[in-house]
């Protein structure tokens, strides 16, 4: 069973129904404390979300300020695999968000990774 995202019914990452909805909810937390929309819609239709791209993009603009701005590393630990998944399905969708410099080398490692277990290419 899976958990699909579709970005204009195109699916761009066709998760597992476990992963899939854990992601789901994790975004809609994160949403709500950052007081913003994840771009994320549950469609009854595909068992999974539709994506609606410039709020997703914003939404990740933001949950990268917040992961950028803590100094804490319990909340940078809490902030990163939300992170680095939300980039990856960005960067499935089309152009992703720009990263500091300081952030580019790592993020992109590792979101490589994240890529390669969600059907990303690469």
């Amino acid at each position: 069973m899976s958990y699909p995202y579709e970005l204009d019914d195109e699916t761009l990452w066709e998760a597992g129904y476990h992963s899939g909805r854990l992601y789901f909810f994790l975004a809609q937390g994160a949403a709500e404390y950052l007081e913003l929309p994840t771009g994320l819609a549950r469609n009854d239709r595909i068992g999974g979300c539709d994506i609606e791209l410039p709020t997703s993009r914003a939404f990740v603009e933001g949950l990268y300020d917040s992961h950028s701005r803590t100094n804490s590393p319990l909340l940078r630990g809490l902030w990163h695999g939300l992170l680095v998944t939300s980039l990856v399905l960005l960067d499935m969708a089309g152009p992703s968000i720009t990263l500091r410099a300081e952030d580019e080398e790592a993020l992109r490692g590792e979101m490589a990774s994240f890529g390669r277990s969600m059907g990303a290419a690469n």
